[in-house]
C-alpha cells in the first residue's frame, strides 16, 4: 500500500472591500439631500355658517363677526351690520398688519368669541383669501424669547359677497 498523503489546502478568507461603495455613499447622500424640495403643507379648517343651532335669530345676528374682502380692501363688522374698521388697500396691496391689529383689539373686547365669517367678493384671489384667514385666525408674537402663535378667531366660516 502506498501511502497517500492528502494535501490540505489552506485557504484564507478574503475580506470584502467596501471602500469604493462607502465613497459612493459619502458623495451620493449629500447630493440627494440637497436636491430635495422642502415644502410646507398646511390645512385650514373652514366651517359652514351655523343656521340656528339653538340660538335665536336675533342673538345669532348680533354676535356675528364679519370681515369683508373686496377690491377696495377690508371692512370689519361687529356686531352684524356695524362697521368698526375699514382698511383700504395701500399701493394696491392689502394691509394684513392693520387687519391683524384690528382683530387683536376686537379680541380684547370679546374674549369668549371664537368664530368669524370672511365674506369675499368674486374677484378676490385665492392667496388673498388664505392670508386674510391667517390674519383673522391668529397672530405671532414673541414671549419669553420664543415665537408663539396667539389664537384670535380660529373658527372661520366663508361666505360670498352679493352684488
Amino acid at each position: 500500500m502506498s501511502s497517500f498523503k492528502m494535501k490540505r489546502r489552506v485557504t484564507e478568507e478574503n475580506d470584502i472591500d467596501i471602500t469604493s461603495f462607502m465613497n459612493l455613499m459619502i458623495v451620493l447622500v449629500p447630493v440627494l439631500l440637497l436636491s430635495l424640495t422642502f415644502t410646507k403643507v398646511r390645512v385650514l379648517d373652514i366651517n359652514l355658517p351655523e343656521l340656528s343651532g339653538g340660538k335665536s335669530a336675533a342673538e345669532l345676528s348680533q354676535s356675528q363677526l364679519e370681515v369683508v374682502v373686496d377690491s377696495k380692501g377690508f371692512a370689519v363688522y361687529f356686531p352684524t351690520g356695524k362697521l368698526i374698521k375699514s382698511i383700504p388697500q395701500a399701493d394696491g396691496q392689502y394691509d394684513y398688519r392693520t387687519l391683524s391689529q384690528a382683530m387683536r383689539d376686537l379680541k380684547d373686547q370679546v374674549t369668549d368669541k371664537k368664530d368669524a365669517t370672511i365674506v369675499a367678493a368674486k374677484n378676490v384671489e385665492y392667496q388673498t383669501l388664505i392670508s386674510t384667514m391667517d390674519a383673522v385666525k391668529s397672530y405671532k408674537t414673541v414671549v419669553a424669547a420664543s415665537l408663539v402663535e396667539v389664537e384670535l378667531f380660529p373658527e372661520i366660516s366663508l361666505g360670498d359677497k352679493k352684488g
